[in-house]
């Protein structure tokens, strides 16, 4: 009697998630263009990417409709976004917590307990060669739609940045369970 091999278990992906405020601007935004851009470049099935808010005050709305609508204008989909609150309880099982400004770092390495968690968390802006001369994205909430272009061009190359530097690991991990 033989006995078939156990198939290789699915290799884990990388799972990042990007904080802001409320959850409804600018970490849906950079959620949504990471998203995208790890799918052109095929690595979308070797990262988990998500989004959360430091508050609670917009769980379960929609992202502004002001950032949907600049996501759209630029080739991007928000429209199922749906805010939620970051849990600390998450990051055992997160391999980056991106804040989209400093008051966001403070308060998530605020919340962990051990320096592995504190490391996790990074500035979207610190990924960006040259450095930029402020590491915060800025809040677009209080301001009209064409600050909204302006944020999502800085999301866009923060973004392009930190998947520069995650696409060679992302490629040379073995490949998901089922996928070529």
């Amino acid at each position: 009697m033989s006995f078939a091999p156990d198939p290789m278990p699915a290799a884990p992906r990388f799972s990042i998630c990007f904080v802001c405020s409320g959850n409804i601007c600018r970490s849906p935004m950079a959620e949504v263009v990471f998203r995208s851009l790890a799918a052109d470049a095929g690595l979308a099935d070797r990262v988990d990417v998500t989004s959360a808010g430091t508050g609670d005050w917009h769980v379960g709305e929609h992202a502004d409709p002001r950032a949907v609508d600049t996501l759209a204008a630029h080739g991007y989909d928000g429209s199922e976004h749906r805010a939620r609150q970051f849990d600390a309880t998450w990051f055992h099982r997160l391999d980056l917590v991106v804040a989209l400004d400093r008051s966001h770092e403070r308060i998530l390495k605020s919340a962990v307990t051990n320096d592995i968690d504190r490391s996790k968390v990074q500035l979207l802006r610190s990924f960006e060669h040259p450095r930029s001369d402020s590491l915060d994205v800025p809040d677009p909430y209080y301001s009209d739609h064409a600050y909204f272009g302006a944020v999502l061009g800085m999301i866009e190359r923060a973004d392009r940045a930190l998947l520069a530097q995650l696409a060679p690991a992302l490629r040379s991990s073995p490949q998901p369970q089922g996928k070529p």
